[in-house]
Parts: C-alpha cells; sequence; structure tokens
C-alpha cells in the first residue's frame, strides 16, 4: 500500500510522542498533517479527535493516528464519526489485527502506558 499522507492529532499527554511519531513518518517520507495541539500545555483531546477523524473521513488523508494518557478518550472521540474505525493499540499484534481483521483506518496510542520504540513499532505494522 502507498500512503501518501497521515493526519495525526494529540492531548497535552500525548504531544511529545506525537512529536516523535511525526520524525519517524518524516523520515519514511510520508506527508504528515498535524492537527494539533503544538506544545504541551493543557489541551482537550477531544478537540483534536474531532478534527483527524474528520480529515480521515473525508478521504484527505490515507490514515490517522491519535495519542492521549490513556488512548481511550481520543479512541471514543474518533469512533462517534460514521466512517471511523479506530482502534486503540498498545502491542504490535494488536496494531496489526486491528489493520489485518478490523479495517481500522485510525490507531490510537496510549502515551502514558507505551514506550516510544514500542508506538513506533505499532505505527509501522499498521501502516503495512
Amino acid at each position: 500500500m502507498n500512503i501518501n499522507k497521515i493526519a495525526i492529532g494529540s492531548d497535552h499527554a500525548g504531544y511529545e510522542l506525537k512529536e516523535s511519531v511525526k520524525k519517524f513518518l518524516n523520515n519514511k517520507n510520508i506527508e504528515v498533517e498535524d492537527f494539533g495541539p503544538f506544545t504541551n500545555d493543557r489541551a482537550d483531546y477531544s478537540d483534536f479527535g474531532h478534527l483527524v477523524a474528520v480529515d480521515v473521513e473525508n478521504n484527505n488523508a490515507d490514515f490517522g493516528i491519535l495519542i492521549c494518557g490513556s488512548g481511550n478518550g481520543i479512541n471514543m472521540t474518533a469512533n462517534k464519526h460514521q466512517k471511523i474505525r479506530s482502534a486503540l493499540c498498545w502491542q504490535v499484534d494488536i496494531a496489526e489485527m486491528a489493520r489485518l481483521h478490523n479495517d481500522a483506518n485510525i490507531i490510537a496510542l496510549p502515551a502514558r502506558y507505551i514506550s516510544e520504540q514500542l508506538a513506533l513499532d505499532c505505527i509501522d505494522i499498521f501502516l503495512k
């Protein structure tokens, strides 16, 4: 699959991981549309979860990546959208099954419960 663009968003708890993910994707020559936040100041996950979900829902991005403290809130926000299948992933095999068996188009990650490397590995398998 040829991936051209990824939409990404987080809350304040996911900000640092979001920045690492953006670098990871840029190194793979994947365009990233960052919907925020743009600092680690307190932010509401739903504001950014909706923006990413709408972008994916409207086919402006191939996939979405959402990150918040537990991953749950931002995942539930995205799944309120008709054409979104967001999957909360904290292990590589879960990320793989989310794509293969559930046709997920957004991966949600729990920044407070996953290492940076594991998050990048989950994203890598999700996008393959």
